[in-house]
């Protein structure tokens, strides 16, 4: 059995450096397909199955399984498209001479629509953040900590990135007369992203604060990272931010449930496209590759036309 796990391990690892290689897959991308793959093997592991001798009938087991084990659709939509992918790569690296995963079914699901925060809500974060990164009585670490905040949510507002994109910005983007920052995003493709003056002030705040509590401290070199951190990249963590996102979330009085970065850049590409924003303009700014991923926002293009209609239209009901 453990020869087996191995095999299995083995054939994951190739598939992963394949996704890294060919496709530029990013290490978030890396790890969601490695828990899909491992919990696939040690479903097939428990019935004495591997990948090499998988049949259709025992992913459709798994898939059982799944529904046993209470997964929402979402996730096995998820785990069906992560044993496509590998078993297709198994065909075509010729290790397996047939594709099991290819004619699995799974559930129906509608694209859900995507949370997103009024523009009176960011608005009351923004000034909660502004605010205490305002307060008189903190130390020089606190200050450093308010401020960064606060430049997190008034980057991440102003531009639309991906969470991971926006805690990975290296110093260099917040150079004093910079109009845009180059972002490396999905599959290593890299996009220029406009910054408002609003933002650019929080960087500049930010940093004046870094800077003085490292000359307190009298530290190490500057580090290349606009949002540094002593832990293992280097830079801030994603989970840190969420937690610090969802504490300004309760102290603003809205739920922490509803905020999260994602939340943020979703009421970026929405805002603006409720204001009159082309669709196309929107898909470059957020880095999406194909336009049908930002058409999930085309709900809000359609209400904005109904009410132009409703308001300007001679013959319109008054």
């Amino acid at each position: 059995m453990a020869r087996d796990k191995a095999s299995d391990a083995k054939l994951t690892n190739l598939f992963l450096d394949m996704l890294t290689a060919e496709q530029g897959a990013g290490n978030n991308t890396l790890q969601a397909y490695r828990g899909d793959l491992d919990d696939l093997s040690g479903f097939l592991a428990r019935t004495k199955t591997t990948f090499h001798s998988a049949t259709t009938q025992s992913l459709r087991d798994y898939l059982a399984d799944l529904e046993a084990r209470r997964f929402k659709s979402s996730s096995v939509a998820r785990k069906i498209s992560s044993m496509r992918h590998l078993f297709r790569f198994l065909l075509n690296e010729r290790i397996r001479g047939d594709d099991p995963a290819a004619i699995l079914s799974g559930p129906k699901r509608g694209r859900s629509l995507p949370k997103v925060l009024s523009i009176a809500d960011v608005d009351r974060l923004l000034t909660q953040a502004k605010s205490q990164a305002d307060a008189s009585e903190q130390s020089a670490l606190q200050k450093v900590r308010t401020l960064r905040l606060s430049c997190l949510l008034e980057i991440l507002y102003a531009t639309g990135l991906r969470v991971s994109e926006l805690v990975a910005l290296p110093l260099s983007a917040a150079h004093r007369d910079a109009r845009m920052i180059a972002v490396r995003g999905k599959g290593n493709k890299e996009r220029l992203v406009p910054l408002n003056e609003t933002s650019k002030q929080a960087m500049t705040d930010y940093l004046a604060a870094l800077d003085a509590a490292g000359k307190d401290k009298s530290k190490t070199p500057q580090s290349k990272w606009l949002f540094p951190s002593s832990g293992e990249s280097g830079h801030l963590t994603r989970q840190h931010f969420a937690r610090d996102l969802k504490d300004l979330a309760a102290a603003t009085g809205l739920a922490a449930r509803l905020v999260s970065p994602h939340v943020l850049r979703h009421a970026f590409a929405s805002h603006l496209l409720h204001n009159g924003a082309d669709l196309r303009i929107v898909q470059t700014l957020l880095g999406h590759t194909d336009i049908s991923t930002t058409q999930i926002y085309t709900h809000i293009v359609e209400e904005r036309l109904k009410s132009l209609v409703r308001d300007l239209h001679p013959l319109a009901d008054k």
